[in-house]
């Protein structure tokens, strides 16, 4: 699978410590939108778009984990940056742990937010089935949507939930597939025992699509692993409580837990 150039943005000083933000299936850079002020004031922040999704090229699948982590090597070469912080949520944070396995001369400290190292059990065929059928992501939107967010959340904040509903009815159908292919594959289990750096696990209490149990088994593979469990949350942490999530990422970042 050769490496495609994936859609970016950066924001924050050019000469800030770099990190790398990867989003969850079935989102784009925008998922990161609310936390990137406070993240940008001390870091340079380097969002992307997995391929398939967003902005990002749609080349013919099948895709891999293995694939996407490609992609962020390349990009981490295109922008000359030799060793990054690298996180992200859910798909996003599958990538970065493989990124933290296989190219740990690239990663300097990890954050894996509500995600999974394996997760074979989850229904990735069927929605794939059904996203190629239709052409379209329309009709698993209320579904995933649901589990994004607790339910008292998005109750309160309708405006989010719809905004989170669009960027998912927005994402190419054959590319989210696709991408599903990859999570239905992947088995990270020895990438994650051979992580050596710093990493930070975050899990959302009320989290259904991986819930804290995939991030206990997570912290438990990876060596002197932090985990933080977000009471109140559900898949899309980073997004429900914005003002905690990145509290945790400074603090690890920093040195100063």
């Amino acid at each position: 699978m050769s490496a495609v150039g994936l859609h970016h943005e950066i924001d924050g000083p050019d000469d800030a410590p770099p990190l790398v933000l990867g989003p969850s299936l079935g989102t784009s850079t925008e998922v990161w939108e609310r936390n990137v002020g406070a993240l940008a004031e001390r870091f340079r922040v380097i969002r992307y778009d997995h391929r398939g999704q967003g902005r990002s090229p749609e080349p013919p699948g099948p895709y891999e984990i293995a694939g996407l982590g490609e992609d962020v090597l390349a990009l981490l070469n295109h922008l000359s940056i030799e060793r990054a912080a690298v996180g992200g949520v859910s798909l996003g944070g599958m990538v970065a742990m493989w990124l933290a396995g296989n190219a740990p001369d690239r990663v300097d400290r990890l954050l894996a937010i509500c995600t999974s190292g394996y997760m074979p059990d989850a229904p990735w065929a069927e929605r794939a089935a059904a996203v190629r059928e239709a052409g379209s992501t329309e009709p698993i939107a209320d579904d995933v949507v649901r589990n994004w967010l607790t339910p008292a959340y998005a109750w309160e904040h309708g405006e989010t939930r719809e905004w989170l509903r669009g960027l998912l009815v927005a994402s190419p159908a054959e590319g989210y597939a696709a991408c599903c292919g990859a999570i239905e594959r992947m088995d990270l289990r020895e990438d994650l025992r051979r992580i050596e750096v710093p990493t930070l696990v975050i899990s959302g209490a009320e989290d259904p699509s991986t819930p804290p149990e995939h991030q206990r088994g997570i912290a438990g593979l990876i060596g002197g692993a932090r985990l933080e469990v977000i009471e109140h949350a559900a898949h899309l942490a980073n997004v429900e409580h914005r003002d905690t999530v990145n509290r945790l990422i400074i603090d690890h970042l920093e040195g100063t837990a």
